[in-house]
């Protein structure tokens, strides 16, 4: 048997979900090699690197020339996502980068042509593409199973609000449910989000609303094909991470995802209780390392990716049309430009 050298991996961004990926890449996976870590944040960079026994920099730039790097995992703040992926593709090096991929559909584009034109695999980290739930319901709707998608729903509800003073404006449009809005993109499939309409509250904090914060939202999206989505969120469900779609055809539905961490149930006279999930980490551990294995395999095939920079720009411009909608209160129709608008750069 031929063996395929692993993909030499330098991850930039310390932080929660930089920590996991980073581990996923040092111990998890046999196609990967966690080779440096980067984070501007000197005592970030020197915990995960000693840690894992990697090397570490406070230079992303460094670490993007670094030549035992082939393929850059970005996992830092979503403001930095645009310019590190131009700079590694710049670079001839295959990317990785966590959602969203850019503030701003200028952003997208400029990261989609770097990486065109530098010819590299450039993979965005929507993993709920992964997930087997989500890709059997996905296989479905492929094949026929529910006939013409007519109405679809995705929701994603977090389990906890720890400090709501550290949300940024629009967190739960282009943060949480560009997750959603990326979901119903896929099961849509050559379908194009052309409207949307939004309601949306600070009703687990109603006291930080003034400072711009928003923690529940309902979306309500219209594609050219006539179908009619919804994507939901809530920054606090008591009962842990809850993560689910269903779409909805002429000829039947599906469903994927569950709050439920194990398919078991203990059944008392206190009634039935089945544990939960309370970390996206935790419910999504398989498609987190499912999706960086796909990744590592696109990098040695040199071929495209399952969810790449158009993918990431389509999800962006409902997110970003949202944001308009709640500013001005009426139903948007989704154009492909930027829109001067004070979330645009959120």
């Amino acid at each position: 048997m031929t063996r395929i050298d692993p993909v030499r991996i330098g991850l930039i961004g310390a932080g929660r979900i930089g920590t996991h990926h980073a581990t996923t890449l040092a111990r998890r996976l046999g196609e990967a090699e966690l080779v440096a870590v980067a984070d501007p944040r000197a005592a970030a960079a020197e915990r995960l690197g000693e840690e894992l026994g990697a090397p570490w920099t406070t230079d992303p730039q460094a670490l993007i020339d670094d030549p035992r790097v082939e393929a850059v995992a970005i996992t830092c703040a979503s403001t930095a996502h645009a310019d590190l992926v131009v700079a590694a593709a710049g670079a001839g090096k295959a990317v990785f980068v966590e959602k969203p991929m850019a503030m701003t559909l200028a952003d997208a584009d400029r990261a989609v042509a770097a990486a065109r034109a530098a010819g590299i695999p450039l993979q965005v980290g929507f993993n709920r593409r992964f997930a087997s739930d989500f890709a059997a319901a996905h296989e479905t709707v492929a094949a026929g199973g529910i006939g013409t998608p007519q109405l679809l729903r995705s929701l994603t509800r977090d389990p906890g609000l720890a400090d709501p003073a550290g949300v940024p404006p629009w967190t739960i449009f282009t943060q949480t449910l560009i997750h959603d809005f990326d979901a119903l993109n896929w099961f849509n499939a050559g379908a194009t989000a052309v409207e949307v309409s939004v309601m949306a509250d600070a009703l687990v904090a109603p006291d930080f609303k003034d400072a711009g914060l928003l923690d529940t939202a309902v979306v309500t999206i219209r594609y050219d094909n006539g179908a009619i989505a919804v994507a939901e969120a809530s920054f606090s469900a008591a009962y842990g991470y809850d993560v689910r779609a269903e779409v909805f055809g002429s000829a039947g539905m599906v469903t994927a995802g569950s709050p439920a961490h194990l398919r078991t149930a203990h059944w008392s006279a206190a009634g039935v209780a089945s544990p939960t999930a309370r970390a996206d980490t935790d419910l999504f551990t398989d498609a987190y390392a499912a999706e960086l294995a796909a990744f590592c395999a696109a990098v040695r095939a040199g071929g495209p990716t399952q969810v790449g920079g158009e993918d990431a720009r389509a999800a962006l411009r409902i997110a970003l049309a949202c944001i308009e909608a709640v500013e001005t209160g009426r139903t948007v129709t989704i154009r492909d430009t930027d829109r001067v608008t004070t979330g645009a750069g959120a």
